[in-house]
This record gives structure tokens, sequence and C-alpha cells, in this order.
């Protein structure tokens, strides 16, 4: 008996410190930004953003590698700050925010990439398609604490998707060539994260 608890003991000992190497962060959404551009009419780039968004970061303090993430995006929340355009974003030409209320990003690896930066690959959902992407890191910065206790760090990510990839496949022909709306996007992330008091 005596043999059998000690060997109990054992066990947690180890798995203690492997248990505490990991954080879990959550997703500040008041200080975060998931922000889109695009090409118009050829000439120029609408920029957008998603406004509600929720997600958590699994930091592996020992690994870097063996971090996970996980974000969910409400598409309706979609902000390009002109109000046709918005509404017709969320119709089924574009988003089908009625039948896909949500996009999801989970990670599947993590690998360095250099000094301070990393390379998240994960499945995008969006439209009711699943895509592999990369996201290239820079951070997680610096560990600092605000005047509410609360240990905040931040990263920054970037990464590009052909939404016709992922069945967004709507435009319009110009007269003068070309199309109305790019087929590429540009998806850039500053994300504030809080941790998640033990």
């Amino acid at each position: 008996m005596k043999r059998t608890i000690a060997t109990i003991a054992a066990v947690a000992a180890f798995a203690l410190p492997a248990l505490a190497s990991a954080s879990t962060w959550n997703i500040d959404p008041d200080h975060s930004n998931v922000g889109f551009k695009v090409r118009h009419l050829m000439v120029s780039n609408v920029k957008g953003s998603f406004e509600k968004h929720k997600g958590t970061v699994e930091i592996n303090d020992k690994d870097i590698t063996k971090s996970k993430v996980a974000v969910t995006i409400e598409t309706a929340s979609v902000n390009t700050n002109v109000a046709k355009r918005d509404e017709h974003l969320r119709s089924a030409d574009f988003f089908d925010a009625a039948k896909y209320p949500t996009m999801t990003f989970v990670s599947k690896s993590v690998a360095k990439a250099g000094k301070g930066k990393l390379r998240v690959t994960g499945d995008l959902t969006l439209h009711g398609v699943t895509k592999q992407v990369v996201l290239n890191v820079e951070g997680p910065a610096k560990e600092s604490k605000d005047p509410w206790g609360n240990i905040r760090s931040g990263v920054v990510a970037s990464t590009k998707i052909n939404r016709k990839d992922f069945g967004l496949v709507y435009n319009a022909a110009l007269e003068t060539g070309g199309v109305a709306v790019g087929e590429e996007v540009d998806i850039n992330l500053e994300i504030e994260m809080i941790k998640a008091k033990q």
C-alpha cells in the first residue's frame, strides 16, 4: 500500500511541472482588431474588420511550438464603415451570414520562424469550407500587468487567402477590363490577450 502511494506521489510530482508549463490566454476583443483588405475596381483597396470575435491561446512556456490557438469570428459583425456595402457583404453574395454566422480558425501546428516570429498553421473554416492557412506571427509580446492586476500580452499576425477557395465567388466585370472586387484578401490581426487566472 505504501509503495502504491509513493508511486502515485512520484507520478503526480512529475506531471505537475508539465501542467504548469502551459498557460491559457483569452483574447480581449475590446483591444484587438481582426482586419482585412481587398482590391476594389482594380485601382484602390477597401479595408474592413470584424467587430465580434473571441478565442483562446494555449501557450506552452517551455516549448512554444506546442502552443494552440482557437478563434471564432461572427461574420455579421463585418464593418467597412459603409452600411450599404456591409449589408451586401452579409448577404448570400458574400459571407451569407444568416447561413454561416461564424468563421473559425483552429491551429494544427506552430513553428519558429526567426527571433520573435512564428508560423502558425491551422484550419480556417469560412462559408462552410475548410482550408489550411498559415499565419505569420510576431510575438507573443513581453508580459505586462495592467492597473487591475491582469497579465496581458499580444501578437500581430497576417496571411493571405483567395476568397474563391472558400466559395465567395461573387463579382462584376468592368467595361475597362478586370473585375470589381479582387480575389486575394489580406488578413491582418492585432491581438491583445489576458492571461487566465489559475
